[in-house]
Order: C-alpha cells, then sequence, then structure tokens
C-alpha cells in the first residue's frame, strides 16, 4: 500500500557498504523500519535521493512516501524530503547531543508497531520548540517525563503531599520503601513534574539534572521490559558537565 505521511527517524544501521536500515516514527502507522539501498552512493543524487545520509540525522522530521506491505518486513521509500528543516539542532552542540540521546530512549522505548498519533505529534511540537529555542537545559529531562504519558506510566501525582515517590507503583507515599527515591530525590522530582518546556530552565543546578536524569532512565527500567541505558549518556553528562 502506498502511504504519504511524516515521519521521525528515530535510528539509522549501516548495512554492508552503502545501505541503510532506519527506524521512523511515522503519523500513519507507528514504529516502520526501512531499508534504503546505495544510500551512500552518488548516484542516486537523482530521482530527489540526493544526500540521502542528510535525511536520516536522529530525529529528522520527514515527509515521506512509502510502499507499506505490512508483513514485518523491511519497507521501501519512494520518496523523502524534509518537513523541517532545523536551524540550530544540526549546528548546535548540546542539541545536537540532546537529539542523540533522546532517539536512543525513543529506540529501547517503542517497541511495536502500533500507530500513535498523539505521540508523534507531542514529539513534532517538541523537537520544534527545542530548534526555535536557546534555553533548553531541561528539556530532555521534560521529555522524557512526558513521554511516559504515552508509554502509560507517568506518575499519579494525586497524592503528591506525601514526601516519598515508589518508582515502581508510580506513585508518592508517606513512607520509604525499598523502591522509592529519598526525600531530596522525591523534592526535585516533583519539581520537574511541574516544569514544562517554556519554564525558567535555571531550577535546577547542574548536579541536580544528573540526579533527575538517573531516575528517569531508572523510572523507565522499572516500567520497560528490556530497556536499555543509552550509549550516549556519557557524551550527554560531558555536554551539561
Amino acid at each position: 500500500m502506498l502511504v504519504k505521511t511524516k515521519a521521525i527517524v528515530i535510528s539509522s544501521l549501516k548495512y554492508q557498504e552503502k545501505s541503510l536500515v532506519v527506524k521512523c516514527l511515522t503519523h500513519s502507522d507507528g514504529l516502520k523500519s526501512y531499508f534504503v539501498p546505495n544510500a551512500f552512493a552518488a548516484k542516486n543524487q537523482s530521482r530527489g535521493f540526493g544526500k540521502k545520509i542528510a535525511y536520516f540525522q536522529p530525529l529528522s522530521l520527514l515527509e515521506i512516501e512509502a510502499n507499506h506491505k505490512n508483513k514485518g518486513t523491511l519497507e521501501h521509500f519512494k520518496e523523502i524530503k524534509l518537513a523541517h528543516g532545523y536551524q540550530t539542532i544540526s549546528t548546535d552542540i548540546v542539541k545536537s547531543t540532546i537529539v542523540m540521546f533522546l532517539s536512543e530512549i525513543i529506540h529501547h522505548s517503542i517497541l511495536e508497531e502500533e500507530k500513535n498519533e498523539n505521540l508523534f505529534n507531542f514529539l513534532e511540537s517538541a523537537l520544534l520548540w527545542l530548534d526555535a529555542h536557546d534555553e533548553m537545559a531541561n528539556f530532555h529531562l521534560i521529555l522524557m517525563l512526558e513521554m511516559t504519558k504515552f508509554f502509560g506510566f507517568y506518575p499519579d501525582n494525586s497524592e503528591s503531599v506525601f514526601k516519598f515517590f515508589d518508582c515502581k507503583e508510580g506513585n508518592f507515599t508517606a513512607f520509604q520503601g525499598n523502591n522509592c527515591l529519598s526525600e531530596h530525590e522525591t523534592f526535585l522530582f516533583k519539581k520537574l513534574i511541574d516544569l514544562k518546556f517554556d519554564s525558567d530552565q535555571k531550577v535546577f543546578a547542574g548536579i541536580e539534572r544528573q540526579i533527575l536524569l538517573k531516575i528517569l532512565l531508572d523510572y523507565y527500567t522499572f516500567h520497560l521490559d528490556g530497556f536499555k541505558k543509552p550509549k550516549s549518556l556519557e557524551v550527554l553528562k560531558e555536554v551539561f558537565a
């Protein structure tokens, strides 16, 4: 079936010498993997496939036309173009590192091929916001927390008066059990829950962001089977050090 849709590049893996396997979150069909033959070959610069590699950077926003056979095999692009050419993400080392890190988070979080327009729309809006703003020190933390709404384990905030957050149960509690954050960690986590992309980015010190990042990674590990911590984690820590 020929499909025209927006897509967000989640990952790209080199196959043999010249080709790629590209995983995308599509607006129309959810997660899809595509085979891109001769992605590194100059001869493909005709037919609108020139500079293919540039399209498949982490979290690029694309408009694609593709043949979806929906048989669990690799699909194939017919046409590709940028839905939005990033103005700052590709040139700003902090933003590009954040995007690389988040693409790995998403890669290890979305495991099923199912349509999720709300998640797609949220990610698209968030990436456009990141491209247009310079104050983004907490962007990755807010995005990771907000994505849990779509993954089904957003914290139950109904009893946030309690001093401890139970990572396994996903709620606040009066008593500190084995899977609970400390009182200070819970205090930071509550502040993060109230944070928006446009909030004051200086609300956390650097060490507090490191604590929150560890909390979120552990929280994902609790709730997503097989979740792996991103390889780019250490690079992100270096950037924010």
